[in-house]
């Protein structure tokens, strides 16, 4: 008998189970697809490198970077070029580069003049009443509307695939909605938050590996060897006195404890029988459509010299892709010589793609990145990846939601959920996470 049982192979999944083995667990991980990764997909076509989900991780703090080093991937890792630093927004149809100092914000015209004033107001401005304000909101009130519309609106649609309006601050950024806690203001809260460092902190890096994300869920898989059941669709899930069963394919499997790492509309369907108020719970969260488009390019084919990390853009524009990145600029190696890669996303929670041909997507973004990026003539290369349910979005009211699911773990022990549907999206977080199970954060019932 195993000591947990981990639904789900993703990321989420293969690090609380390493993470649970270095402490001396016994893991089985069931997970449905083959090989393990959940969303993480690279693949070489064509002399082209591509990952088809996730593109690139921020790495920060000292719990992922040491893992790297204990599974040996930090010989892998390679670090994005530095002028991905550089991130464009879309204006009056011309790519204009994101300020990134005060001198380079003056004189960028991303904002008006009386917009840019408007902002040394902000250390003046009240707070909000609002205990869950929306991302929209607080942008509204602290910095104002133009900042939300050429700025803020087009980074949270093309990193959350989401709406502004919808996504609450606290829950999405609780690092911005900490710092007017903190300080009364972002620039009051910054200045705090800086002096109360102490020693100087690594910055953090925007990583990926030599042959693409999917290396780290494959590194894990191996290392994890059979403790890894690829290709096993969980269909139930029960107790058997203190026991948890998970059923698949007239096989079953039972550990006192047991970590669903699978999407919330996953879980829900697995606890539907044992717990309906759960389910529905889970069942809530919303996952937009989103698709991902590898282009290639002839170099000569591009005007545009591709030096920044990729163009973001603001959905007042009326425009339905939703941003691309500078693929080839960002790490080497990821298209062939003479060649560039971009890729470009479409949908998300404010433009629903729905059953939309491929083909029309493909007509739809082509169209509306070539003026502005220069770009000449049709992509010769192409790999579209549609993402059904793509980012669980935490939009207002999703901190009460958790907190009502945490309560209803109580009636459930030695369950644990450990996905990016809470504690943060990004792959960061879901290793953070993970590594915190192992501390035993996260069980409702003391870990033994």
């Amino acid at each position: 008998m195993h000591k947990v049982i981990i639904i789900g192979g993703g990321i989420s999944g293969l690090a609380s189970a390493w993470f649970l083995r270095e402490k001396g667990w016994q893991p089985l991980i069931l997970e449905a697809g083959d090989p393990a990764g959940g969303s993480i997909c690279s693949r070489r076509e064509a002399g082209f490198l591509l990952d088809t989900g996730a593109n690139s991780m921020m790495l920060k703090g000292e719990i992922v970077p040491a893992w790297f080093r204990r599974i040996g991937m930090d010989g892998e890792m390679i670090e994005a070029n530095p002028l991905a630093k550089r991130r464009y927004v879309l204006k009056d149809g011309v790519p204009i580069a994101l300020p990134n100092g005060p001198l380079a914000f003056l004189r960028s015209p991303i904002l008006s003049l009386s917009a840019k004033a408007r902002l040394l107001g902000e250390p003046f401005r009240p707070r909000s009443t609002d205990p869950d304000e929306s991302i929209a909101a607080f942008v509204r009130r602290r910095l104002g509307p133009e900042v939300l519309d050429w700025m803020v609106d087009p980074f949270v649609s093309g990193v959350f695939a989401g709406d502004p309006e919808r996504l609450s601050l606290r829950a999405t950024l609780p690092r911005l909605a900490a710092l007017e806690d903190a300080g009364g203001s972002l620039l009051r809260g910054a200045w705090r938050a800086r002096q109360a460092k102490g020693p100087r902190r690594v910055a953090p890096r925007l990583v990926s590996f030599r042959n693409g994300l999917q290396m780290l869920p494959l590194k894990v898989a191996d290392l994890l060897g059979d403790a890894l059941h690829s290709g096993c669709i969980v269909e139930r899930i029960h107790r058997e006195g203190d026991l948890w069963v998970a059923e698949a394919a007239g096989q079953s499997w039972r550990a006192p404890r047991l970590v669903l790492a699978v999407p919330a509309y996953v879980a829900a369907q697995l606890l539907t029988p044992l717990h309906a108020e759960l389910a529905a719970e889970l069942d809530a969260i919303s996952y937009p459509s989103v698709m991902t488009m590898a282009l290639g390019f002839a170099q000569a084919q591009v005007a545009h010299a591709l030096d920044g990390f990729g163009m973001l853009i603001p959905r007042k524009l009326g425009l339905e892709t939703l941003g691309v990145l500078f693929s080839s600029t960002i790490f080497p190696g990821r298209a062939p010589a003479g060649q560039v890669l971009l890729t470009a996303f479409i949908g998300g929670a404010q433009n629903d793609i729905g059953a939309r041909p491929d083909a029309a997507l493909l007509s739809t973004v082509v169209q509306e990145i070539s003026p502005a990026l220069g770009i000449s003539g049709t992509p010769h290369f192409v790999h579209a990846r549609r993402w059904q349910r793509a980012i669980p979005q935490y939009e207002r009211g999703h901190l009460d939601r958790i907190r009502r699911i945490d309560a209803a773990l109580a009636t459930l022990p030695g369950l644990a959920f450990r996905a990016n549907w809470r504690d943060g999206v990004a792959l960061g977080d879901c290793i953070e996470n993970a590594a915190a199970l192992s501390e035993g954060e996260g069980w409702r019932d003391p870990v033994g």
